[in-house]
This record gives C-alpha cells, sequence and structure tokens, in this order.
C-alpha cells in the first residue's frame, strides 16, 4: 500500500545479503559444535523453500522464488533458535513462518509480524520445555569461547585496549573476548557473533536497511542498562539476540514504520521495551518480545502516519 519505502536495495539483493549475512553467523557457531548450527540452517531452510515452492506452483507464480525471502527468513530464524535444539523444530517454525505468518496475510509485503520471529514465537511458546532444556546450558555454565587460553586473549585484549577502546576511554577485560565466539550452548545468534557482527557491517555498507534505526534502538537500549540495569553495557549488546534485533529484525521495512519519524520513535520504544522485558522482567530473550510487540502496534502507527504525515499530500516518498 503507497506510500511505499524507498530503499537503496530492491527486494531481491536486499534478501541475498541478509541471508549472507546470517550464514556467516551460522557457519561460525557450526564450527563449535560440530556442525549442528549447519543441519538447523539447511533444515529450516528446506523446509521453507518447499513451502514456498507449493505455494507458488498452485498460484502460478513460482518465479517469485528468486527474491530469496524463504531463504533469508530461514536463515534468520536459524539465528534465533538454540544450536542444540532438534533440527525438526526448525523445520516446525519455518513452516509456520511461510505458511501462517507470510502467505495467510497474502504473501510478501503483507504480513504484520516477521515470519521469522513469528516462527521463534510459534516454537518457543509451542514446545516451551524443549526450548528451555536446550537452553540451560547457556544459563547455567559460564561461557567458554575460542579466547579461553589467557595465552591467546591477553595479548588480543591488549592490542583492542590500545587501539579502539583507548578512544574511549574504557577498557576491555580479557574474558569479554569469549563472548565472540562462545562454545557453549545458545542461540545461534549469540555463538556466532564475531561473523555476525561482520554480517552488519556488509548490511550497512550495502545499504540494505534504515542503518539509524538500530543506532537508535542500540542507543536508547544502552543508556538505559548504563544508568538503569547496572551499567554493562557491552554484555547487553553481545548477547540476548540484541545483535540479530538491532539489524535483521528491528529494520525489517514489511514489519515497521513507513516513515522515518515513525521507524524513530518506534527504535525508541524498542530499546526502552527490550531493556523492561530483559532487566526487570528477567527474560533473556526481552529484545525479541520487544520488536513483537511493536509489531503488533505497527498498523496503529502507520495509521497515525497516514493521517497525519501523508493525508492530502502528493507522491509516496518516504519520511517526509
Amino acid at each position: 500500500m503507497k506510500p511505499q519505502i524507498s530503499l537503496a536495495r530492491q527486494t531481491t539483493p536486499r534478501m541475498w545479503i541478509v541471508s549472507l549475512a546470517a550464514f556467516l553467523a551460522v557457519l561460525q557457531s557450526s564450527l563449535a559444535d560440530s556442525f549442528s548450527s549447519l543441519v538447523i540452517a539447511i533444515a529450516a531452510i528446506g523446509a521453507a523453500f518447499v513451502c514456498e515452492f507449493i505455494i507458488y506452483f498452485r498460484t502460478g507464480k513460482s518465479a517469485m522464488i528468486k527474491d530469496g525471502s524463504s531463504i533469508a527468513s530461514a536463515l534468520t530464524l536459524t539465528l534465533l533458535l538454540p544450536n542444540s535444539i532438534s533440527p525438526v523444530y526448525a523445520v516446525i517454525g519455518a513452516i509456520f513462518a511461510m505458511i501462517v505468518v507470510k502467505y495467510s496475510f497474502g504473501g510478501l509485503g503483507a504480513n504484520w509480524v516477521n515470519p521469522a520471529l513469528g516462527g521463534w514465537l510459534f516454537v518457543r511458546f509451542s514446545w516451551n520445555g524443549v526450548f528451555e532444556q536446550a537452553m540451560t546450558p547457556a544459563i547455567e555454565s559460564n561461557i567458554i569461547g575460542v579466547f579461553g587460553d589467557s595465552f591467546i586473549a591477553e595479548p588480543v585484549a591488549n592490542f583492542l585496549n590500545n587501539t579502539i577502546f583507548s578512544l574511549t576511554g574504557t577498557e576491555l577485560p580479557i574474558g569479554y573476548l569469549d563472548i565472540f565466539g562462545s562454545r557453549s550452548a545458545a542461540i545461534i545468534a549469540d555463538r556466532g557473533l564475531l561473523a555476525l557482527l561482520l554480517g552488519t557491517i556488509i548490511i550497512v555498507a550495502s545499504q540494505t536497511i534504515r542503518v539509524w534505526v538500530p543506532v537508535i534502538y542500540l542507543a536508547v537500549y544502552g543508556a538505559m542498562v548504563k544508568f538503569f540495569g547496572g551499567g554493562d553495557v557491552l554484555t547487553a549488546f553481545l548477547s540476548g539476540g540484541t545483535i540479530a534485533v538491532a539489524f535483521f529484525l528491528l529494520p525489517e521495512p514489511v514489519t515497521g514504520p513507513k516513515s522515518s519519524r515513525g521507524a524513530c520513535i518506534c527504535a525508541l520504544f524498542a530499546g526502552v521495551f527490550t531493556f523492561i522485558f530483559r532487566y526487570p522482567s528477567g527474560e533473556l530473550y526481552g529484545a525479541f518480545f520487544a520488536v513483537a510487540l511493536l509489531n503488533a502496534i505497527v498498523p496503529l502507527v502507520r495509521s497515525l502516519e497516514s493521517r497525519l504525515l501523508y493525508k492530502g499530500s502528493k507522491g509516496s516518498r518516504s519520511g517526509e
């Protein structure tokens, strides 16, 4: 529906860039879990592709499979799942994401919630015991990462402190390096964090998203953690799927506001809701619930945008 959102990249290249960025994190995670993460990703991709092929075959629009949206949704769903969960649940989540979330509302561009997030919510609440059991090692044990040996960690930490962190007057403790290459059970986005950060650079550099959306979100969330949540902003950013939310879920144009002002406001509230769900409420993955809540109220936001920003105006440019 008009007005349309103006992005530098069209849908097809955008979907494949997102898929590449997500796959990098899956690959890093799989290298430390005997490729379990990769198996989960393959299961999700296969289920999503088959669902989309069947739907498009029955509707005569099979050529649309080339847009890569099913692959992007499957890989994003994979990022949100624990690496130790059975691939069966990845298949179920992908099927729900494609058939119920995406196509029951009319297909790409018509869904009210991000398909990957919808699939994750379905798995999380339908098989909560399975999800929690898969996450138990991550909650109960300390992070054991590729930098666990102080012989490796100390020179790396010193290099970062003397270059990057010295500019901000802060210091990176040696133990924080393990966050970038965790070997314990966790969601794949957190296990493949180093590669995921590389993927976000690709996303930003290719102008795949409105970059100020994650910037505002992280700034607000970081400020809340700094002043009301104990002050450990780095851990808040690098755990709980925060980076995946900031660069994959929150800026997704289909389930976000159409105007720049609306997107800024939603990013601000996303940061506040993430803090509330994660810290006072104690939900480690509160960032996912924050985005789901915002997706639910986006139709109201778009109605306000239409009346306040676009009513009586010519054209369909975003952000005016």
